[in-house]
């Protein structure tokens, strides 16, 4: 048979036969399978643990009980992930994405439960069964939206997501507690120069399979220089249990209230919003661009998860931003990598100790490595844009604008504080705020009252046949 285009790799065009895979679908030797997985986890864990962490005890649950809720968290994003990667039937995008739990989530969560121990915690598990389920019954719909995503749209969110993660990594960088006497102390910052650097070197100095573990070799680096400098804390291994199963409804039955399922409503919306732009960005690093069918199933995985999330007492689970700038850099593609960090994080889940040798990474340690990574994620977005006519029209003007408006909450946090806490899910997000005005702009520019050029209409017949096959 005659060998035609299918993909796209770096961006340059390579034609394959009908017998060889995309870089998505390759399985990889055993311990690069590994090795790979494991720095996905490495890059994701401290986003994973700390809503649990700040959940928790807001809601008044005990230090052990939080212990609980992290691990469960853990578990549940190892599930989400594998429901993401492998899928069945129409879930899952089938790409290299992490899901772990939302951080839109954790200001309403914190609302909903306040003060009420283990009544909260079963109001805030009722409140996301029910938006799970009803995200999961709008995912056709929502995925339809697809071509109100161009370029233009997409590489300004993309740009947000890299920018709007970086301010994580800065804080990661001045240490733990914002309280501690020692945050952002010249060592804390100092020791996330170096690993900075140190990742910095190892992806100029080494090649092949090392390069490609760049990261998680800088994060190993970092934390063995870390030990004799006493910024590496062991107690979370002297103190975790070799194996402990998160029990179904640990809290207690579900309870069900309008007010926190409203909120929960929201955020779910949000995180559909935030995870198609995810998608769009990822399809686009790995070179199989997400169509409305991949959307589709990437939501439907999304819900799905986060609906089965309460049952182990986990929270609402979405696409993990931070990770599609580990496969920008890495350039190892497989879904399956990605399916094997799903496992680790189940077994991670099913033995805290285990869990607890990731903690050992200082965050100074892990914010100098993840500039690299957001950076990273934040250079694929201006990549896009560069491809989006920018002389054309009026896409300069909506770039402008949706970047200014989604870099308020990161430029000034406090800028929407008098507005009412359930528009803030929304507000504070700069990622959904670019995304929603990016959406508007380009409607209202290059939708409404204007005739398509010729190459749009070819565009967008192409785009459709791929959608029917």
């Amino acid at each position: 048979m005659a060998a035609k285009p299918r993909f796209r790799t770096d961006a340059v065009l390579t034609t394959t036969s009908d017998h060889e895979k995309h870089p998505v679908d390759e399985t990889l030797p055993p311990l690069k399978m590994f090795t790979s997985g494991l720095q996905h986890v490495a890059a994701m864990y401290a986003g994973v643990v700390a809503p649990p962490m700040i959940v928790g005890p807001m809601v008044g649950l005990s230090a052990t009980e939080t212990a609980f809720l992290v691990g469960a968290s853990l578990f549940t994003a190892g599930i989400a992930t594998l429901l993401q990667t492998l899928g069945f039937w129409k879930v899952g995008a089938r790409l290299p994405f992490v899901n772990g739990v939302s951080f839109a989530g954790v200001t309403p969560m914190i609302a909903i439960g306040k003060d009420r121990g283990h009544d909260g915690i079963a109001v805030i598990f009722g409140a996301i069964i029910v938006a799970s389920v009803l995200g999961f019954v709008l995912a056709p719909y929502f995925s339809k939206l697809l071509r109100f995503f161009p370029p233009v749209v997409t590489g300004t969110v993309i740009t947000l997501i890299g920018v709007s993660l970086l301010p994580v990594a800065f804080r990661w960088a001045q240490g733990p507690d914002a309280t501690a006497s020692d945050y952002g102390s010249m060592k804390n910052i100092g020791m996330a120069a170096l690993t900075f650097v140190i990742v910095l070197a190892l992806r100029k100095l080494l090649t092949g399979f090392l390069q490609q573990i760049a990261i998680l070799l800088g994060l190993a680096i970092g934390t063995l220089i870390a030990i004799p400098l006493d910024m590496t804390n062991f107690d979370a291994i002297k103190n975790a249990d070799v194996v402990g199963f998160p029990t179904p409804f640990h809290f207690g039955a579900p309870q069900f209230e309008i007010p926190a399922i409203v909120s929960m409503c929201i955020v779910m919306l949000v995180c559909m919003t935030e995870s198609t732009a995810d998608m769009l960005a990822l399809g686009k690093i790995v070179g199989r661009p997400a169509d409305e069918r991949t959307i589709e199933g990437g939501l439907r995985a999304d819900t799905l998860g986060s609906a089965l999330s309460p049952l182990f007492n986990g929270f609402m689970a979405s696409a993990f931003a931070q990770n599609i700038g580990l496969v920008a850099m890495t350039k190892v593609r497989s879904r399956f990598v990605v399916a094997t960090g799903g496992g680790i994080l189940i077994l991670l889940g099913l033995c805290p100790m285990a869990a607890s040798v990731i903690a050992l990474v200082p965050l100074p340690v892990l914010g100098g490595a993840g500039i690299v990574l957001f950076g990273s994620v934040a250079a694929s977005g201006i990549q896009t844009l560069a491809g989006a006519a920018m002389e054309k029209g009026e896409n300069a003007l909506i770039v402008a604008a949706a970047v200014g408006i989604g870099l308020i909450p990161i430029a000034a946090p406090d800028f929407y504080h008098a507005f009412p806490k359930n528009m803030l899910v929304v507000l504070d997000s700069g990622i959904s705020t670019g995304c929603v005005v990016a959406i508007v702009l380009n409607l209202a520019f290059n939708h409404f009252g204007k005739q398509p050029e010729p190459e749009e209409l070819e565009q967008q017949a192409v785009a459709e046949v791929a959608a029917v096959h």
